[in-house]
């Protein structure tokens, strides 16, 4: 069941390869032509970021859980 999970995974990726245009992505010149691609990045970083914290702050939660047991 698994390698068949695998394997419709792995068809899946390669349709969506090839479903890409050859044009190039139009959206990205705009961004970068109008300077909002920096915007972009800004909050993909600080979503990265707020992340990382919460992850960070859950694993310190547990570890003085198990430390406590």
């Amino acid at each position: 069941m698994k390698k068949l999970l695998v394997l419709m995974l792995l068809i899946l990726s390669n349709a969506a390869v090839f479903a890409q245009s050859a044009s190039g992505p139009e959206m990205a010149d705009v961004f970068r032509s109008s300077g909002k691609i920096y915007v972009v990045v800004a909050i993909v970083v600080i979503i990265f970021v707020g992340l990382a914290i919460y992850l960070f702050s859950i694993d310190r939660r547990l570890r003085k859980i198990e430390k406590e047991k």
